[in-house]
């Protein structure tokens, strides 16, 4: 083989590698609040959960620093409901979290909103 096919091959399979390893590190979080997501502290957590009890949107709007769509979503009127979806996640009650998901546009395929399914991806974007 000469020096061109086996650097094609070789790129190959890291680009290859890259896409089969890179799923895993994406879907981290995806709402299962059992896997701890790449901002994950206990100070982090336990601030996370007190916003949560207490309802305190300001509190929790600050320790997302705009991170993720969801920043996006929620507001100060539907964080009550936002926070209702957390508690029933730690209940075990995913179908009625999910409900609630969808209620507030935090839809379920692949972490996108109801409506923003494939083909709306990066492409588009600046035509927004």
């Amino acid at each position: 083989m000469n020096k061109k096919t086996l650097a094609l091959i070789g790129v190959s399979t890291l680009a290859l590698g890259a896409v089969v390893l890179s799923p895993s590190f994406i879907e981290a979080y995806r709402g299962d609040i059992n896997v701890k997501g790449p901002n994950y502290t206990a100070e982090r957590h336990e601030a996370m959960e007190k916003a949560f009890e207490t309802k305190d949107f300001t509190a929790w709007q600050k320790l997302m620093e705009g991170r993720g769509r969801v920043t996006q979503v929620i507001n100060k009127d539907n964080f009550a409901k936002f926070a209702e979806i957390h508690e029933l996640l730690e209940d075990g009650k995913k179908d009625e979290a999910n409900k609630l998901r969808a209620e507030l546009g935090l839809g379920l395929q692949n972490g996108m909103g109801q409506g923003k399914g494939m083909g709306q991806g990066m492409g588009r974007m600046n035509n927004r």
